[in-house]
């Protein structure tokens, strides 16, 4: 047994002594999160060897998280810091041959030799490179450096820039307005010496251009608009860029009332819905023929039509107009190049409705359509670009020209195949399941993808073959998983977890029949002695006819207490009913003790929530606290109805989009709900981000409608039942400004039954343990009080 493992041992014998009888739960030590329960191992990637494995993990709680090593024999050693800043990162792009990797680390540029073993420093300066690729003969790199490309040598010493683009074209001074342009000719008109030392300086500029324009790039001036998406093709003829310029809109300030200065000083934070509007171009520079040009998407089907919801506010006289006179705003996300240089994009036009996969070829500047998906709400679900500005999964196949991506058009987020030369598309996969990650492997001859196709409430692995057909599934227990797959396929890494038993790392081989090996242990002994429950799935009829799922944590038979909670998942889409660790870990914990005291509590994924495919997640379109509300009251119905709970002793709560449900609720329908505990809050979707919530509502002044039938802060008059309030002061996601105008809206009705509590120093997440267990001490409480 090696040092480390004598270190664990002690640790838990130690634990086992002070804590031993630690088998109830306590506000204060579960507020405590990790750690009271054990830092689970983070991140986890390979060496480019394929024979070490990192990760992060705080395996002491009494520690701090370093990086660890594991190798295959299963030997974990933590990593001291001066070899830390030589391993390489997790971000590593390899050649064709996989023989080299090529990485940026702390803003420079490395080359990873997987036969040797070794790691040369490419560049050592105050720059910062990134974005670093290898040409298609291996030769070369290809990086980004302040805005523009550059390709370097490997084998000789050659650096080449590849592009100049400049915001300002000095030579706009060259044509000036007609009153200087009278002064300047009249200077040369006049005085002879004037005109003798322009015709020298014109002459000297024009020799210097002839010598080194012909090895220096072509100035490209942007207007003033921002550079991304830069791509080159693998012969080194052509350039794509995306120029992107948002308009002016003011950012918020979230005042910080508690730091060391003593003063009150403003965050900068992020703009609202409705403000940041915008429009990217997509451009190709032709190198060997020194020509730049935009490239246009007019002929995109759908660029040109209104969004449905217009209709509504349409009051003129003449007839409805369904399609813009101008094509509509768009964002481009650059998916590379094929080895016979054509290139792959996808476009989202702003108004959230449009995406477009497309492949450009520069020979002929013409854009041939792959995929365009129109969606009458949003567009988004698993693998597709969304709110937040991650691009979509698509890619090309390297042994040849076709293309893979992922839809959302059959209702669910499927895998495609598209073949250019006869303009068809396949799915791979299909069924009332989606796909929400995928891997292409080495020889291209299949995928790896992760996929919720054994259920909604699992998330596995799987094998398929780029011909599509049977699902091999990988990953054997039940659970939630994260993989990292080695360079050269030979082993998975997994995270996995199960609703009662936090993520751990596993380690197997990739070879049929093998099973996974755990590697790491993180719980604590006090979390250890605890016999957590695993909350039952169910599923309850809602008003509209659907089957609603939900977990429930009931209580022994002899404690129940005929009270119940509903608890209130956040994010809106994001999925909570599982079989894996949730995200909300601290909740899951104070339901376990809210249970041991005989409440029921019913945790639903209402109508909005990720994994149940298209309908399920657009069914609050320009309508939040609608359908996915009526959810709520139909648990608190079900709770009745099949759990025997007593209607007038149930209380909800929830933070974030939980918490603004949870103001819909006692706002909506009094009398419903006992009680209410509302956490960092959304009030008035107005004031909330541009890129989640124009999703759902469109923008304030296009869809003011939406805003207001959606937002607690109109509803406030209909507050009956206790409420509490609970929210962070330097929230920098739902402000303060959302409770304080709710506050100031409850004070002018005259509302009676309702109190706040503030918590100067923390975020949207708390981060202190007192704040989160003073938090949950006056939920606690507030239950009590009035669910008896």
């Amino acid at each position: 047994m090696n040092y480390f493992k004598h270190l664990i041992l002690i640790y838990f014998i130690f634990c086992v002594l002070i804590g031993q009888a630690q088998s109830t739960l306590s506000l204060d030590s579960i507020m405590k999160g990790y750690d009271y329960i054990g830092h689970s191992p983070n991140m986890p990637y390979w060496n480019p060897d394929s024979q070490t494995l990192y990760f992060t993990w705080k395996p002491d709680s009494l520690g701090v998280e370093a990086t660890y090593a594991l190798t295959l024999d299963g030997q974990i050693r933590p990593l001291p810091f001066s070899e830390i800043r030589s391993i390489p990162s997790s971000a590593i792009q390899y050649s064709s041959d996989y023989t080299q990797g090529v990485y940026q680390k702390n803003g420079d540029l490395f080359l990873y030799d997987i036969p040797s073993v070794t790691v040369r420093q490419l560049t050592a300066t105050s720059a910062f490179e990134s974005n670093p690729s290898f040409s298609k003969d291996g030769k070369e790199i290809i990086y980004t450096l302040q805005g523009n490309l550059y390709r370097l040598a490997l084998n000789f010493p050659s650096l080449i820039q590849l592009t100049d683009f400049k915001k300002d074209n000095p030579d706009k001074e060259k044509n000036p307005n007609p009153e200087t342009k009278y002064l300047r000719d009249k200077e040369l008109d006049l005085f002879q010496t004037i005109r003798s030392r322009k015709i020298t300086s014109d002459h000297k500029k024009a020799l210097k251009d002839s010598i080194y324009n012909e090895v220096r790039p072509k100035s490209i001036y942007t207007g003033g608009r921002d550079i991304q998406g830069l791509s080159i093709d693998p012969n080194f003829q052509f350039i794509t860029y995306i120029l992107s310029k948002r308009e002016e809109s003011p950012s918020t300030k979230v005042p910080n009332y508690l730091d060391s200065s003593g003063f009150v000083n403003d965050i900068n934070a992020r703009a609202k819905v409705g403000f940041s509007t915008g429009n990217q171009t997509l451009h190709c520079y032709d190198i060997l023929h020194d020509s730049v040009y935009a490239i246009s998407f007019d002929s995109l089907p759908g660029i040109f039509d209104k969004p449905g919801y217009l209709l509504e506010y349409h009051r003129d006289s003449l007839p409805f107009k369904p399609t813009y006179d101008k094509p509509k705003s768009i964002v481009i996300h650059s998916h590379g190049w094929s080895k016979n240089q054509n290139a792959l994009f996808e476009i989202k036009s702003e108004d959230n409705k449009d995406r477009w996969i497309i492949i450009f070829d520069p020979h002929t500047q013409k854009i041939q359509l792959v995929d365009h998906q129109r969606d009458s709400a949003w567009i988004g679900g698993p693998g597709i670009s969304g709110w937040n500005g991650v691009p979509g999964q698509l890619g090309w196949f390297t042994s040849d020209e076709e293309i893979w991506y992922i839809s959302e058009k059959t209702g669910y987020a499927h895998l495609y195949k598209y073949n250019p030369s006869n303009n068809t598309s396949r799915a791979l996969t299909s069924g009332k399941f989606e796909v929400m990650d995928v891997q292409l492997s080495r020889d291209n001859l299949h995928f790896y993808l992760k996929a919720n196709a054994d259920g909604p409430f699992e998330q596995h692995y799987y094998k398929l073959s780029v011909k599509g057909g049977h699902l091999e599934k990988l990953t054997p227990q039940k659970g939630f998983y994260e993989m990292a797959i080695s360079p050269d396929e030979t082993y998975f890494c997994f995270r996995h977890s199960q609703s009662d038993k936090p993520w751990e790392i596993f380690l197997m081989k990739n070879e049929t029949a093998a099973m996974p090996v755990q590697i790491t242990s993180s719980g604590t002994p006090a979390f250890e002695a605890y016999p957590w429950r695993t909350p039952e799935i169910i599923y309850f009829k809602a008003s509209d006819g659907e089957s609603v799922p939900a977990r429930i944590y009931r209580p022994e038979p002899s404690k129940k207490n005929n009270a119940a909670i509903i608890f209130v998942h956040g994010a809106g889409y994001l999925q909570n009913v599982h079989a894996g660790w949730s995200s909300y870990y601290r909740e899951y914990m104070f339901h376990n003790l809210l249970c041991d005291e005989g409440y029921t509590i019913l945790d639903i994924d209402y109508r909005a929530s990720s994994g149940y495919g298209r309908d399920w997640r657009t069914a609050i379109y320009r309508s939040m606290g609608s359908r996915d509300l009526d959810d709520q009251i139909d648990g608190a119905a079900y709770l009745v109805d099949r759990e025997a709970i007593d209607a007038s002793k149930i209380g909800i709560y929830g933070g974030s989009y939980g918490g603004f449900i949870t103001l819909m609720a006692l706002f909506k329908y009094p009398g419903v709900f006992a009680c209410g505990a509302a956490l960092r809050s959304v009030t008035d979707w107005a004031h909330y981000n541009h890129p989640y919530t124009s999703n759902i509502l469109n923008t304030p002044l296009g869809d003011s409608l939406a805003y207001q039938r959606s937002s607690p802060i109109y509803f406030a008059e209909g507050l009956e039942d206790p409420l509490l309030i609970l929210h962070g002061m330097v929230d920098v996601n739902v402000q303060f400004q959302d409770v304080a105008r709710l506050n100031q809206r409850l004070i002018e009705l005259g509302k009676d039954h309702w109190q706040m509590a503030l918590y100067p120093m923390e975020d949207h997440g708390f981060k202190e343990a007192d704040a989160w267990t003073d938090e949950y001490k006056r939920i606690y409480n507030h239950f009590k009080s009035h669910l008896h």
